[in-house]
């Protein structure tokens, strides 16, 4: 069992955890590169560096056209503008501070906020806030916070935290600092990962959880995942409220909360910003801070999804589902549910899936179904933390609101391009008396979902293919938009054979035909390729760009004739065009 320490007196605890976020930043914040009170046990072997993205999409499945219009405005802005080319693995590293203090759920050193992490955010937004007592609305760039990171980013670009030699840390124990220890997201991704920077260290000491609820609203996943994944600091792990002092502790650095605090000369990921509406280069904006977080992946967490693979080895977990619907148990959370949940599962069980509780199963019960899950589908909640132990082939797909769309959706994105699975969302409507009215997100929280009849069979349309079941579909309209879904979506040999089922359909059709060529395409098959662009050509021979594409095609496939033939109606058809084509290509002249 986890030891617990007696509780302090309440005004004891009221008066030492509270920080004045007031302050002006210099006062405020903690640099480690230039006030001291921090060392890194060794020089990290990197700050940050890329990670491919995974498959992340959304789509709209709202009952009403004006919901569905600020849906799709709100996914072109997140993939447009918000996610970066590349996501990035930023790193955390262990680190000893000196006149440490635990308070609420920051920690500082020498009374000054140290910016680790997602906590390293919060604790910026929050001096945003406190510091515009009287203000309507705090704006974009506040000019005291900016000159403070322009100060920070000045320094010196081969400064670093300074090291300490790892065989001074006898004695010393390790604390965390915890948003709650009732919230399953914030605990798994931003607390327990933390204890992996402990790996190769032979540490001895004591660990401490800190955090600023009352310890009754503690729930019982934070010990259980502690004692399952940490199985070596049996006995020696604690649960201790804030605030709490220490002369010395370690902790974990998660790099990523100080990214503007870093001496640089320019912005390292000027090159990963698809644009410039949202993020600020060096500017530590409320929406480039927020961007930077959805793009970001803490080496703690890849480690901690490493280890929990790991504790599966030797286990029997046969009697898990790989497809399954994710329900909630009303005792030990938030009554969220969702209109149409019934009538979804109740498609869902004909393809096979069973309904889960995570809440349920034991803490190796969850990262196992996740590990060999071909498909999970739940709506939005706490419970898509488990994402981070799915596999690469597995498709994870939540049913969400608009609100989730704005406000909650980038925070799952480190979790799937740490698992590199296939996070597909669908938006659909508020369940409330007034779907079309937005809810206001600081008075009425995350508010449920309402799936309807239409949106359902989007849903179950998209799942069954991409799981290699495929729909008859009676309207071009519908083949369209389950075969773009789908295609978005990575399957491409799913969706070359959705689209192979309803050939005459196909035939008919440019748009299709030019789908159907695009799958073969990303399928590595140049001939079915020239087929179906011959195809789509016969179907709409006033695009030019079909008979350029097919030129390329033949090229690839080596039929002369082709590209002959192609270039005689680009030039009957569209003289102009040929002509920039083959001013622009000479290899074209020689074809035989």
């Amino acid at each position: 069992m986890l030891n617990w320490q007696k509780r302090q007196p309440k005004v004891l605890l009221t008066v030492r955890n509270k920080i004045d976020f007031s302050l002006p930043p210099d006062e405020l914040f903690l640099n480690p590169w230039r006030d001291g009170g921090l060392w890194t046990l060794q020089k990290p072997t990197f700050i940050w560096q890329p990670l491919a993205h995974t498959t992340i999409e959304g789509f709209a499945a709202s009952a009403h056209a004006p919901i569905t219009a600020m849906i799709n405005t709100q996914i072109a802005l997140m993939k447009k503008h918000r996610q970066f080319k590349s996501a990035v693995i930023y790193n955390c590293v262990p680190v000893l501070v000196q006149a440490a203090g635990f308070r609420k759920s920051y920690i500082t050193s020498h009374d000054k906020v140290l910016l680790s992490g997602a906590a390293g955010v919060r604790a910026i937004n929050q001096h945003r806030w406190q510091s515009d007592e009287g203000e309507t609305s705090v704006p974009a760039v506040k000019p005291q916070l900016a000159d403070y990171f322009t100060q920070c980013q000045a320094g010196a670009p081969d400064s670093h935290i300074p090291v300490l030699d790892a065989g001074f840390l006898q004695g010393v124990d390790f604390a965390v600092a915890c948003r709650n220890t009732f919230n399953y997201f914030h605990f798994i991704t931003e607390s327990l990962s933390q204890l992996t920077v402990l790996d190769g260290l032979d540490f001895q000491g004591e660990i401490y959880f800190h955090f600023p609820n009352n310890a009754e609203k503690q729930r019982p996943f934070a010990e259980s995942f502690v004692e399952a994944l940490f199985p070596e600091f049996s006995g020696r792990v604690h649960f201790e409220r804030a605030p709490k002092d220490y002369p010395f502790v370690l902790t974990a650095f998660d790099l990523a909360g100080a990214h503007f605090q870093q001496p640089m000369q320019s912005d390292p990921f000027a090159a990963l910003a698809l644009s410039n509406r949202v993020w600020a280069g060096t500017q530590a904006t409320a929406a480039a801070q927020s961007q930077l977080a959805m793009n970001t992946v803490s080496s703690a967490l890849l480690l901690l999804r490493q280890r929990a693979l790991d504790a599966l080895e030797g286990g029997d977990f046969s009697h898990l589902p790989t497809r399954f619907y994710v329900g909630r148990d009303d005792r030990q959370s938030r009554e969220r549910h969702m209109q149409g949940e019934d009538l979804l599962f109740d498609h869902l069980r004909l393809f096979g899936f069973e309904y889960v509780v995570f809440e349920n199963l034991s803490p190796l019960e969850q990262i196992a179904i996740m590990a060999n899950a071909e498909a999970m589908v739940s709506y939005h909640g706490a419970g898509f933390t488990n994402m981070l132990f799915a596999s690469s082939e597995a498709y994870v797909i939540e049913i969400g609101t608009l609100q989730t769309a704005q406000f909650r959706w980038g925070d799952f994105w480190p979790l799937a391009n740490a698992a590199g699975c296939k996070y597909i969302s669908f938006f659909a409507d508020f369940n409330t008396d007034n779907p079309l009215s937005e809810p206001n997100f600081a008075v009425d929280g995350i508010v449920p979902v309402a799936l309807g009849e239409a949106g359902i069979g989007q849903v179950m349309a998209f799942i069954v293919t991409v799981l290699g079941q495929f729909p008859t579909l009676a309207q071009s309209t519908d083949l369209k938009k389950l075969a773009r879904a789908t295609y978005t979506a990575g399957a491409f040999d799913q969706t070359e054979k959705l689209l192979a089922g309803h050939a005459e359909m196909v035939a008919r059709d440019a748009e299709l035909c030019l789908l159907k060529a695009d799958c073969c395409k990303q399928l590595d098959l140049p001939k079915a390729e020239l087929v179906a662009l011959d195809q789509a050509f016969k179907a709409d021979p006033k695009r030019w760009q079909t008979l350029v594409r097919m030129i390329w095609c033949a090229n690839r496939c080596e039929r002369p004739q082709v590209i002959r033939w192609a270039l005689s109606r680009l030039l009957a058809d569209f003289p102009d065009r040929h002509d920039r084509f083959v001013s622009a290509h000479e290899w074209v002249r020689y074809v035989t």
